[in-house]
């Protein structure tokens, strides 16, 4: 049994032996410090693995070679071949096998999981009475350890279970004397304090459902004030549904530096993000320029293998954020009869297009940054993106935890569903999860049956 507890793995009852697969120190480099008083045996051939990320420059790289610094610190303090202590209380040590597997088992283009698991079955036998665990993303790799007798585990520190994430919205039940006060002074006092900054309110009259107002928790006040209502729409786009509504008060919030808006496919997260921002940077000249880009999965594959440049090499990956700015703009099907495209934001410096490959160690101040499919992320790449934030930008992150692309990531580990978890208590942060798709009548069918 375990539990993640104060960043780490916490334990119950007797410590265990941990084996790392390549894929969780490339995923997290931390983790080598993350299973509290267990040992940690990392295999040669995930050194080796490893090694062969280092030059990277991209989020892979740069966990490589955090992982290699790590491993040197720990050499120099003692021998990891016999084990060095770790300052939770375990040890930590570095183990090869000569251990030959089954035939049936030992493929050879498995041949450095083939290692993996040796080194697992050598720990597994060396200390019969200590319980070996193999932690892989590896989903495979988990089902063919499972077949040798081995237990396994995916990588799972910081997870949170996707119906449990935080909405950022709560309904409160309340007389209707209550709404018609809300309505006529402009706010009403929070019956507790038990809520999130920035937290959205549905008061729902308790004898009539129908009669109901949106609110938005105001926590140094200690009261529930309305959310922005803009008449005239932001760039032709109003909201439809209350979620819609909630999002685009974030989006409109000045204040508010970091805004996450989870949802399905069509829910308008991309679109709405996309319109504040154009809004925000064109006709209240609050920020310099609207910055988007979307991971090319996975984050910092070689742009080289498309023709032409950068721009030209993003166009594919960048298309559903060309056709969002088109629909925004009013574009005709007939680009010829004197239809406007995003390329006249692009020329006037309004709207840029960034790879995330090339954003690590950059300071973007005075942007409205909007990242699209941010469920494709690390925690640690939209750690890297996050920290970019200069003075006077401000962030969105939009994505659906239900449909990644990444095959070591899930709904529940995903850097979007991360920052989610450890945001949500921050004045600077709101988010907003949205439930009913916009797109049109058969979208929302084919995201809810499909």
């Amino acid at each position: 049994m375990r539990s993640v507890e104060n960043g780490g793995y916490k334990t119950v009852g007797l410590k265990k032996n941990f084996i790392l697969d390549t894929n969780v120190l490339l995923h997290d480099p931390t983790a080598l410090f993350a299973f509290e008083e267990n040992t940690v045996i990392i295999p040669i051939y995930v050194i080796e693995e490893v090694d062969k990320f280092k030059r990277d420059l991209n989020e892979l790289g740069r966990s490589a070679r955090e992982v290699a610094r790590a491993l040197d610190t720990l050499r120099q303090e003692g021998s990891i071949k016999d084990g060095v202590a770790l300052s939770r209380g375990g040890m930590l040590r570095v183990a090869f096998s000569a251990r030959t597997l089954p035939a049936e088992i030992a493929q050879a283009e498995h041949a450095v999981d083939n290692r993996i698991l040796a080194v697992a079955l050598d720990a597994k036998e060396k200390e019969p009475g200590v319980p070996c665990i193999l932690v892989t993303k590896d989903v495979n790799l988990r089902i063919r350890a499972d077949a040798l007798g081995l237990l396994a585990e995916d990588y799972d520190h910081d997870r949170v279970e996707i119906n449990e994430l935080y909405t950022g919205v709560v309904e409160i039940e309340c007389d209707g004397s209550d709404i018609d006060t809300f309505y006529s002074q402009g706010f009403w006092p929070l019956p507790d304090l038990y809520h999130f900054p920035n937290e959205f309110v549905h008061l729902k009259n308790r004898n009539n459902p129908a009669h109901s107002a949106l609110g938005k928790v105001h926590l140094t006040e200690g009261r529930i004030v309305p959310i922005t209502r803009v008449k005239e729409g932001v760039w032709g786009v109003r909201p439809r549904n209350k979620e819609q509504s909630f999002a685009m008060d974030l989006l409109m919030d000045d204040s508010i530096k970091l805004v996450t808006l989870v949802g399905k496919a069509g829910t308008g997260k991309t679109l709405m993000a996309i319109a504040a921002g154009l809004h925000k940077a064109t006709e209240e000249s609050v920020y310099q320029r609207v910055l988007v880009s979307r991971p090319i999965f996975p984050l910092g594959r070689d742009l080289g293998y498309l023709p032409g440049t950068v721009e030209e090499k993003l166009s594919p990956w960048m298309q559903p954020i060309f056709d969002n700015v088109e629909f925004l703009m009013g574009l005709s099907k007939d680009e010829k009869k004197g239809g406007r495209s995003y390329r006249e934001l692009i020329d006037l410096g309004i709207l840029q297009i960034e790879p995330l490959t090339y954003i690590r160690g950059r300071s973007i101040p005075n942007q409205y940054m909007v990242v699209d499919e941010a469920q494709n992320l690390t925690p640690h790449e939209v750690k890297t993106i996050v920290s970019r934030a200069g003075e006077g930008t401000k962030i969105v992150l939009t994505g659906d935890p239900y449909q990644i692309d990444n095959p070591y990531m899930d709904a529940t580990n995903n850097g979007l569903v991360h920052v989610v978890n450890r945001f949500r208590a921050e004045r600077i942060a709101g988010h907003v999860t949205m439930f009913k798709g916009e797109r049109s009548e058969l979208a929302e069918l084919a995201a809810n049956l499909l």
